[in-house]
């Protein structure tokens, strides 16, 4: 099941990109990723309420408080960054580099949270990167 959550995320994250360099023509960037936010924000009390989980939020301990709000500062700036780099580049190369997230992602997991990466997935990572770099120059 993850698998397929996974790769129905990715499909959303390319349409995501696409729609954003579709509607930001003409838009601030930050007024963009306002409505943006207002949006992910109500889809995602919408799920809380829907599946009844709002619940829990009083079960939330308060290291768990700390990264999860970390956690929102770092989309948040996450989405301006981008946002404000679809509205000035070309999407062909913002949306390749933006996707190097995941080569710094894993580095991080191996850094923090002392993951163990197989030389495959390591192969696989450099050629991430590679292709990125190859894809935007």
């Amino acid at each position: 099941m993850w698998f397929i959550l996974a790769l129905a995320s990715s499909i959303f994250v390319a349409l995501t990109s696409i729609l954003a360099k579709i509607g930001i023509d003409g838009v601030n960037s930050n007024l963009a990723t306002a409505i943006r936010t207002v949006v992910v924000l109500v889809m995602s009390w919408g799920m809380v309420f829907l599946t009844n989980s709002q619940g829990g939020i009083t079960e939330i301990s308060r290291r768990s408080w700390v990264f999860l709000v970390l956690s929102g500062l770092a989309t948040g700036a996450s989405w301006l960054c981008y946002y404000k780099a679809l509205q000035l580049g070309e999407a062909s190369k913002v949306i390749p580099i933006d996707k190097l997230s995941v080569v710094i992602t894993m580095v991080l997991a191996a850094l923090i949270l002392h993951e163990q990466f197989t030389p495959k997935s390591i192969i696989g990572c450099v050629l991430i990167a590679a292709g990125t770099l190859l894809m935007v120059l």
